[in-house]
């Protein structure tokens, strides 16, 4: 029995040795099949990687971008400055005009003759205000008001009547003049009036020129009339009277007035035509241009006031007596416009006034033409 049973657990072992041997021997089997399926795919993976990088190391670098410049951001447009207006230290009482240069303390009147033969004048281009007014006949006579400008020669100079000197008084003037009417003289004497006559102790102070015959060729300039008054005794400071001035901006009023007609009498006409670029009137004697004859430049007003007033014959040597503290009528001409005024003088100046209150003028030099009441204005004037 021992036998026998020994026997089967010596079988047994050995199958379970054997089966242990054959399990053993499949194992490996597997681990070598796996072996054989496993390393080249874990070779092949590797290859392939390695074969990646060295293609990405072969590849060419992409080429650097361009940067595009950007585009400026559209921006609202700065405001432009205001234009700083120019500013003066003074302003003329006459003309409005800035200036730096320090202004005369008195006002120079000069008489200029307006004789046919004496034209063209010099100086007149020169003056703040020009008053023209009938002397004898159908000749009028110029009254050059001086004070911020300096013409280089004025003339030619010729007689003074009495309405010449009331216009002169107002600016208490010194004036200039080559003799005058009795009457003329006799106020200049006894009123004890700035009177520089070259026929008496300012006779040093003009001179004649050889081109024209006298009495039309009598000349004088601004340095030797402030000399001359100096020597003579004359005041050299007085109050000087001043107009009111508007915005050289601001619209001119009225009636259209490009061309402008006024006549003295049926012997006599003159005339201003408008330049608007220059927004001055171009002045027209006897249907010419009238120039001065030093500058040979044509004669401009920025403001030109007709005047209507009585003229009275006093003697047969054709003299007269004219009104010039008004009031009367007239026409105001600024900027191609024509206004209907009403005149008189105020505060020693002639001044335009609509339903009692005073036009202002332009910045500028101002003609004043003092004609007869007779015929009407209307008739005398005449303007589009």
């Amino acid at each position: 029995m021992h036998s026998l049973k020994f026997s089967r657990k010596g079988g047994i072992l050995r199958f379970i040795v054997e089966r242990k041997r054959t399990e053993k021997k499949e194992r490996r089997t597997i681990m070598k099949k796996c072996l054989f399926f496993v390393l080249p795919l874990a070779l092949s993976l590797v290859l392939s990687a390695c074969g990646n990088d060295d293609t990405a190391s072969k590849t060419e670098p992409e080429p650097p971008q361009v940067e595009q410049p950007q585009q400026p951001e559209q921006t609202e447009p700065a405001a432009e400055p205001e234009e700083q207006k120019e500013t003066f230290k003074y302003t003329t009482p006459l003309t409005g005009m800035g200036t730096n240069d320090e202004l005369p303390k008195r006002v120079i009147m000069v008489m200029v003759n307006n004789d046919p033969k004496a034209r063209p004048q010099s100086g007149l281009d020169k003056a703040d205000i020009v008053y023209e007014v009938l002397a004898e006949g159908s000749i009028t006579r110029f009254v050059g008001i001086y004070h911020s400008d300096k013409p280089k020669v004025i003339g030619p100079v010729r007689s003074i009547r009495s309405y010449y000197i009331d216009i002169g008084s107002g600016f208490d003037a010194i004036m200039v003049h080559a003799g005058g009417s009795p009457a003329a003289l006799a106020t200049l004497g006894t009123k004890g009036m700035a009177s520089f006559n070259e026929i008496g102790r300012a006779g040093p102070y003009f001179w004649r020129e050889s081109f024209r015959k006298a009495p039309h060729n009598l000349y004088t300039d601004l340095d030797k009339i402030w000399d001359g008054s100096q020597k003579l005794g004359f005041r050299m400071e007085a109050e000087v009277p001043q107009l009111t001035f508007k915005d050289p901006e601001e619209e001119a009023k009225g009636t259209e007035a490009k061309n402008v007609e006024i006549s003295y009498t049926s012997q006599y006409v003159v005339g201003y035509e408008y330049d608007s670029e220059q927004k001055l009137y171009k002045r027209i004697t006897s249907g010419q241009a009238h120039k001065d004859l030093t500058t040979d430049e044509q004669l401009t007003a920025v403001n030109v006031m007709v005047l209507a007033t009585p003229h009275k014959i006093l003697d047969q040597a054709g003299r007269r007596d004219v009104n010039v503290f008004g009031p009367g009528k007239g026409y105001l001409f600024q900027q191609g416009k024509a206004q209907e005024i009403t005149w008189e003088r105020k505060g020693g100046l002639i001044r335009a006034y609509i339903d009692g209150k005073e036009v202002q003028m332009y910045p500028g030099n101002t003609w004043v033409n003092i004609i007869p009441s007779v015929p009407s204005l209307s008739e005398a004037v005449k303007f589009q």
